[in-house]
């Protein structure tokens, strides 16, 4: 199906809610990759520390120190003194969502036809800006490809 090059845009308020979706998904994406890596960095190493964390995601400690304060204040996470960081029942579910979408997501690059590679590095983007009806349209077209 070909789109033309000249879509009409949709009535203000509709497009509105389109970028406030992916605002909220551009946030929720920061707290959505930590908690998943603190959860893969405890079940692989079995601690999680911040200097480990901010190597994995190439960033600096203190930018690992402001989004931990944060995930803190949100619950998702906590600091035990010279223990490192431990996710809280909050933030292993978010955890344990995100690492089931990640998936998804791959899986569904896979059949594509997409190297694994590239089916990492893009599902890191397209797991937080899908909606769940999105999600479920892949799941589904899995299962049935699957089912074959």
């Amino acid at each position: 199906m070909r789109v033309p090059a000249h879509r009409a845009l949709p009535p203000a308020e509709e497009h509105a809610a389109r970028f406030a979706q992916q605002r909220e998904a551009d946030r929720t994406a920061v707290a959505e990759d930590y908690v998943e890596l603190i959860a893969a960095l405890l079940a692989q190493e079995g601690e999680a520390r911040a200097v480990e964390i901010a190597r994995r995601m190439g960033v600096t400690q203190a930018t690992v120190a402001a989004t931990v304060a944060r995930l803190q204040r949100d619950g998702l996470v906590e600091t035990k003194p010279y223990r490192g960081l431990f996710l809280t029942e909050g933030g292993q579910a978010m955890a344990a969502a995100a690492r089931e979408r990640h998936d998804l997501v791959v899986r569904f690059l896979l059949a594509l036809g997409l190297d694994h590679a590239s089916a990492e590095a893009d599902a890191e983007g397209v797991e937080h800006h899908v909606s769940p009806a999105t999600l479920a349209a892949f799941a589904r077209h899995l299962a049935q490809r699957e089912g074959q």
